[in-house]
């Protein structure tokens, strides 16, 4: 009897440190993200945000009327690119997601997300391109979303209210993430009068190219003439291709490197 008493106590004692153990390395999982949550709220609760959305799809039908109006004779269709994500859908309730559960983007999560199809439209974009697609012009939708996620993709652009969404205009990545084969795709048979994104990688190659904080500030200035023209930027300060220009590669850096990097880039006075 007393045999049995002292190796049931050694059970608990080994159940016990395995549970502490277990305990102990989710822990260690879990993310700092408290510095994604002024962007967040930002995004969630400021007018400006609304309103800079806003600003940019009406300077795009600006832009447009000017093309339709100045080119009436051209007999290749017109063509509108757009990015998805933080372009034309809000997925703060995502980024938010992550901040609470102290856990890092992954594929899983992402998919089970876009699944539910419950992004909201970024404002003034449904106006803005069902206005481009009443006039002839091809809206198409120029996503790094994978293939895996194609479909509940083209569910929630339809849910709230986009115009020609199919499989002909919703281009997800395939082989690789750079856009670029995919655009000149399009520019083979239409004429492409505007590209629209939240990250520079959405409007040219030169960006996609552009690895670090001098080199994507540089290529800005190169083409500051198309931006506002030719190039609408929507506003997207929780994360970004600007982000790895910071980090390098953020998968070789632990949270406290990448907060020490976040740090030291700081410019003050």
């Amino acid at each position: 009897m007393r045999y049995t008493f002292r190796l049931l106590l050694r059970q608990i004692a080994i159940t016990g440190a395995l549970s502490l153990t277990m305990v102990t390395a989710a822990s260690a999982q879990k993310i700092d993200n408290e510095h994604q949550v002024g962007g967040i709220l930002w995004t969630q609760t400021s007018g400006e945000w609304r309103a800079l959305a806003y600003q940019a799809f009406a300077i795009a039908r600006l832009r447009l009327d000017q093309d339709l109006r100045a080119n009436r004779n051209r007999r290749i269709r017109r063509a509108v690119i757009v990015d998805v994500d933080e372009t034309v859908l809000d997925n703060s309730p995502y980024q938010a997601m992550t901040v609470k559960t102290r856990t890092a983007y992954e594929s899983k999560s992402w998919l089970a997300w876009c699944e539910k199809a419950e992004a909201a439209a970024i404002p003034g974009a449904v106006e803005f391109l069902r206005y481009a697609n009443s006039r002839g012009v091809r809206v198409f939708y120029v996503t790094n979303r994978r293939e895996s996620e194609k479909q509940c993709t083209a569910q929630n652009l339809k849910k709230v209210g986009f115009p020609d969404v199919s499989d002909e205009t919703v281009l997800v990545r395939t082989d690789v993430s750079s856009k670029q084969p995919r655009r000149d795709g399009i520019a083979r048979k239409h004429r492409v009068v505007l590209l629209m994104g939240d990250n520079l990688n959405d409007f040219a190659e030169i960006f996609e190219t552009s690895k670090t904080i001098e080199t994507r500030l540089a290529a800005t200035t190169q083409n500051k003439s198309n931006f506002g023209s030719r190039f609408i930027v929507l506003p997207n300060v929780m994360y970004g291709a600007w982000e790895e220009a910071m980090y390098g590669d953020p998968s070789k850096l632990t949270e406290e490197q990448k907060a020490e990097k976040r740090r030291n880039t700081l410019k003050d006075f």
